[in-house]
């Protein structure tokens, strides 16, 4: 140190001062500005970045909301449909199962409509044969003139053996 006060000199201190204040001067007017500019342009542009980056993020989560929102939409018109298809299968099968016992009920109403008329057929029919019979066994009787109400008896129920009825 003491080295150093022995050689300080001056005048070479005020030629160093002089040079180092024109080089202020000069970095001052030409080199600050520019330096500036960019130092402020790159601040810009990375604000720009993150004011991008959160409108991304806001249109993002505004999607996603959308999203949500078609979904849900989406879901509840589906269980509309489903709902409306099970109502009209519902009435499908109603319909089918009225209709299946309407004609269940017209077709036992002709099947006993034409079992009366066949009875009442076999009824008429029957009557026919038992009056053809006893007109037959009146005509045997009064030919054959018996005398005694055994013998009568007798003559009927041998008659009614012969007879085959269908």
């Amino acid at each position: 140190m003491d080295q150093l006060i022995n050689d300080f000199s001056p005048g070479l201190f005020a030629m160093q001062a002089l040079i180092l204040v024109i080089l202020l001067v000069l970095l001052f007017k030409f080199a600050w500005k520019p330096i500036m500019a960019a130092l402020t342009e790159r601040e810009e542009g990375i604000q720009n970045a993150l004011d991008q980056a959160e409108n991304a993020r806001k249109e993002m989560q505004n999607l996603h909301a959308d999203n949500e929102r078609l979904l849900k939409e989406a879901r509840a018109e589906r269980d509309t449909m489903m709902k409306e298809a099970r109502e009209i299968k519902d009435k499908i099968i109603a319909d089918a199962k009225q209709e299946a016992e309407e004609q269940t009920s017209t077709m036992v109403e002709n099947a006993k409509a034409t079992i009366k008329q066949e009875q009442q057929a076999a009824i008429a029919e029957l009557k026919k044969k038992v009056g053809d019979l006893s007109i037959e066994i009146a005509q045997k009787v009064v030919r054959k003139e018996l005398a005694s109400q055994d013998d009568q008896l007798r003559l009927v129920e041998g008659m009614l053996e012969e007879v085959i009825l269908n």
